[in-house]
């Protein structure tokens, strides 16, 4: 985490404290002119109220939960970088098991750092490494073609989508707004093995500037957006489309093809499609025109390794190929 983040999240926690206890000490005055436990001067349905003072229990636990929490952040990791004075976190915690350290985190921490080394942690990973890394090799050296064959392997994909790739594609892999269907043959880079394996592995970066960077005026929107409404059949209003044609051939075609087609070695959208990644009506396709869009996948070969994109690689192949298998 960055310095200037870290100052923020601390700033920002311990202000909030702060204002806890400042409220406390403001609800313990008695802010009006009525002696406490007198009337205030007024009742509904009977019910009279009375200046009383909080309740002291409550006071008391709200008192006691600042000091809790005071106490938690000087201990433990939760404020931005600073790590807490037992030094603990999520992987030292059977580090001291190995030389009979069961309790103190910090003396954990400590004999790991000494050792350069997490014993759950390294355990953990060599375990992983020795039980399923000769499987991920073995896939590796599958050839695509034969790998999206494998049901097992096209498990083992699923699984590995799920747990990586979901939270932007779903996990029906059908996408969302701004994220891309894969289980259709609508492709902004293209839908063969390779290509979709060189996504995966090194990440896709879109940008369409507002209006195309093009010198597109605003009483130009309206009939831009009516001819690329129309493009895919729909019905529209033919003259305004006729008049948005010109604007697109100001330079639209330059990325999406002179009939909107698109181009995928550039990764610009096919417009005669019904495939819309930010949504295909007249309002949407006015919004993506007049703000532009960009769209970031980030790059997974330093986070999954090559092996086990290979893998993801045939299971989203898959999905745009059910009829084929």
């Amino acid at each position: 985490m960055s310095s200037f983040w870290s100052v923020w999240i601390t700033v920002i926690t311990l202000f909030v404290i702060a204002a806890c206890f400042i409220l406390l000490q403001l609800c313990n005055k008695n802010h009006t002119d009525v002696e406490e436990g007198k009337s205030m001067g007024h009742s509904f349905d009977g019910i009279e109220e009375l200046n009383n003072p909080l309740p002291k229990w409550w006071k008391y636990m709200y008192l006691i939960t600042i000091v809790f929490g005071l106490s938690y952040l000087a201990l433990y990791p939760g404020l931005g970088n600073y790590k807490g004075l037992l030094q603990w976190n999520s992987s030292n915690q059977s580090v001291g098991y190995e030389k009979g350290i069961k309790e103190d985190s910090k003396a954990a921490t400590e004999l790991a750092a000494k050792e350069g080394r997490y014993v759950q942690y390294d355990a953990e990973m060599k375990k992983a490494d020795e039980t399923y890394g000769p499987i991920f090799a073995a896939y590796l050296k599958t050839p695509l073609e034969e790998l999206v064959k494998d049901k097992e392997a096209l498990n083992v994909g699923k699984r590995l989508f799920v747990q990586n790739c979901a939270q932007c594609h779903g996990s029906d892999a059908r996408g969302a707004k701004g994220f891309p269907n894969l289980t259709d043959n609508s492709w902004l880079y293209g839908g063969d093995l390779a290509t979709i394996k060189t996504s995966i592995m090194n990440g896709r970066n879109g940008m369409m500037p507002p209006k195309g960077g093009l010198p597109i005026q605003d009483s130009e929107l309206k009939a831009l957006t009516e001819y690329i409404f129309t493009l895919n059949g729909r019905e529209g209003d033919k003259e305004l489309a006729a008049q948005g044609h010109a604007s697109f051939m100001k330079g639209c075609f330059a990325c999406h093809g002179m009939d909107g087609s698109g181009n995928k070695f550039m990764g610009a959208p096919n417009l005669k499609d019904k495939a819309w990644v930010y949504g295909g009506s007249r309002k949407a396709i006015l919004e993506s025109i007049t703000n532009g869009r960009s769209g970031v996948m980030p790059a997974w070969k330093d986070i999954l390794g090559e092996e086990k994109v290979h893998v993801i690689t045939a299971y989203v192949y898959s999905l745009s190929h059910q009829d084929k298998k």
